[in-house]
């Protein structure tokens, strides 16, 4: 008998009626390709450009619209970084993000790593429902402009 631990299976379709979206073939694509390979930070262009590479046929137009989908569903989570780009974020916890300007790329930053003492009252009314914070990082002039982002920071 096999007693090592199996891994867990991803089912897309069960996590796009878990949240009350229809598992349409392009909704399934867009989903394996986002969530098949672990928490990662997208932009639609990207997810667009991998959808192409993988041979599915959708419009930068319908992985727009699914990703608003999915944002409004609680799937993925919006981050803004880059005037007009907006990064997707599988991971939909509380977590912070640095953002290296030379790669484009949104990383997460380490729990436990960033704190607030105070923050300000909300208006009249409101209150404060999340905190996102996006560092953004550059190399040091002294750097050499080639030199990846590390590994270990790419994988995010």
């Amino acid at each position: 008998m096999d007693n090592r631990p199996r891994p867990t299976r991803f089912c897309v379709f069960e996590r796009l009626r878990s949240v009350g979206l229809r598992p349409t073939r392009q909704r399934v694509a867009l989903c394996n390709l986002m969530f098949g390979a672990g928490d990662r930070h997208l932009s639609a262009e990207e997810l667009y450009a991998e959808a192409h590479k993988a041979g599915e046929p959708v419009s930068l137009a319908t992985v727009y619209n699914t990703l608003h989908q999915f944002t409004d569903a609680g799937l993925v989570r919006p981050l803004s970084a880059e005037g007009q780009r907006t990064y997707f974020d599988t991971n939909t916890d509380d977590h912070h993000h640095f953002f290296v300007e030379d790669d484009n790329a949104m990383i997460d930053i380490p729990d436990g790593s960033l704190r607030f003492d105070q923050l300000p009252e909300p208006p009249e009314g409101m209150e404060i429902v999340n905190v996102d914070v996006v560092v953004r990082l550059r190399r040091k002039a002294s750097a050499v402009a080639a030199e990846p982002v590390p590994a270990a920071i790419a994988a995010d």
